[in-house]
């Protein structure tokens, strides 16, 4: 302790929470080079067997029948990935909903790209049916006769 009396209280510190570090950490490894008593390795064995009794139950109660439709007062069971009752036109019908999407894409599509064309039509057609040559219209003093005011 004479060593600890002429350090800062700062510094007597941190010299004592490492020497408390050491010797937590000795005491920790001796008691793992200790071999466990015979009652704590006899309740792990015990612990270990009921989980995995319980994580049996589960699965099989995940893998049991589940209600799939009801109607008319009856009711259909399946499980899971059963798909032995359900017609194939049933299930290829699940996708129309994907299928009328992409059609409808494909026609917004259309329609946006034939209105860029009709657009770029008009604006050609009133191009050539003017009085200007198209010469013109590449000038420079042409596109500042358009920007300048009209009185």
């Amino acid at each position: 302790m004479n060593k600890l009396t002429n350090l800062t209280p700062e510094r007597r510190g941190e010299v004592l929470e490492a020497r408390f570090a050491q010797r937590v950490a000795a005491a920790l490894t001796e008691q793992q080079t200790v071999t466990p008593r015979h009652d704590i390795e006899e309740r792990l064995r015990v612990a270990r067997e009921q989980a995995l009794g319980r994580a049996r139950v589960a699965q099989r109660s995940a893998a049991a029948p589940s209600v799939v439709a009801t109607g008319g007062g009856t009711v259909a069971l399946g499980g899971p990935g059963d798909t032995g009752g359900t017609p194939w036109w049933l299930r290829l019908s699940s996708l129309m909903p994907l299928v009328v999407l992409l059609a409808g894409l494909l026609l917004i599509d259309r329609h946006y790209t034939q209105s860029q064309i009709e657009a770029a039509a008009e604006v050609d057609a009133a191009i050539l049916a003017d009085e200007l040559p198209p010469e013109a219209y590449r000038d420079p003093g042409f596109a500042e006769f358009l920007k300048a005011e009209r009185r």
